[in-house]
C-alpha cells in the first residue's frame, strides 16, 4: 500500500487549522464585510507557504464567506444568516435518504461508525476540533456510502461537507462532547435495523444543529446591525 506524502498531510492539516481560524475570525467580527485576505499576509501569520492559504480561501469561498475578484483579491461578503442556513434542509432530507437505505444494506454492522463515535469522543477528550470534525464528517460519509446510490453520495459531496461541519462547530458554539453524541440516535437506528427510525434520527439531527446555527448567527446579526 503507497502511504501518503508527509507533506500532504501536513498541508491539509495546516489548510485546516487556517479555514478554522477565519471562520472564527469572520463570525466574530474580528473581519469585517469588505475586509481584504492577502494571501501573503495570512501565510506570514501562520508560518507557511501560500498553498494551504489558498485552499483555505477556496473552502470559505464555497461556502460564499468570502469572495475572490480580479484587481480587487479575495474579500469577506457581507452575509444574511439565512443564506449560510440554506443547505441545511437539502442535508437533512439527503441524509435521511441515505440512513434509511444504509439500514438496509448494512444489516446491522456499525462497527465503521463506531470506529467514528469513539475517535469524535476522544478528539472531544483531547478539545482536538480538527480531529473531531474529521471524525464526524467520516461518520456521514460512511453512511452516505453505505446507501449504495451514486447520485445520492455525488450529490451529498457538493455541499463541501467538511467546510460547512466546521462552520456549525465554530459558529454555532456547538459543546464539543454534544457533537459527537449527537450521532448516537443515528447509529443506535441502523444497530437495530430499524430504517425509519434510521432517518428520522438523522433528520433531527440537522434540525438540531441547523437551528443551533441559526440562533447564534441572528443573534449575531442583531447585535451588529
Amino acid at each position: 500500500m503507497t502511504s501518503r506524502p508527509a507533506r500532504t498531510v501536513t498541508r491539509v492539516v495546516l489548510r485546516d487549522q487556517i479555514r478554522e481560524a477565519l471562520l472564527a475570525r469572520i463570525f466574530d467580527g474580528t473581519y469585517q464585510p469588505g475586509t481584504r485576505l492577502v494571501e501573503t499576509l495570512v501565510a506570514k501569520e501562520f508560518g507557511t507557504s501560500q498553498s494551504p492559504v489558498r485552499e483555505a480561501l477556496r473552502d470559505l469561498e464555497a461556502l460564499r464567506l468570502v469572495q475572490s475578484e480580479s484587481f480587487r483579491g479575495t474579500y469577506v461578503r457581507a452575509f444574511e444568516p439565512g443564506e449560510l442556513l440554506e443547505v441545511y434542509p437539502v442535508r437533512a432530507v439527503l441524509e435521511e435518504l441515505a440512513a434509511r437505505e444504509a439500514t438496509m444494506r448494512l444489516h446491522g454492522d456499525v462497527r465503521a461508525l463506531k470506529r467514528c463515535l469513539e475517535g469524535m469522543r476522544a478528539a472531544a477528550a483531547r478539545c482536538d476540533s480538527r480531529r473531531e470534525i474529521q471524525y464526524d464528517v467520516e461518520f456521514h460519509r460512511h453512511v452516505v456510502e453505505a446507501a449504495g446510490n451514486d447520485v445520492l453520495l455525488r450529490t451529498w459531496q457538493s455541499l463541501a461537507i467538511e467546510s460547512r461541519t466546521t462552520m456549525t462547530v465554530v459558529a454555532g458554539g456547538v459543546d464539543r462532547t454534544d457533537l459527537a453524541e449527537r450521532h448516537v440516535p443515528i447509529l443506535e437506528a441502523i444497530e437495530r435495523q430499524d430504517p425509519a427510525g434510521a432517518g428520522a434520527a438523522a433528520r433531527q439531527h440537522f434540525e438540531y444543529f441547523s437551528d443551533r446555527l441559526r440562533e447564534r448567527l441572528e443573534a449575531g446579526h442583531a447585535e451588529g446591525g
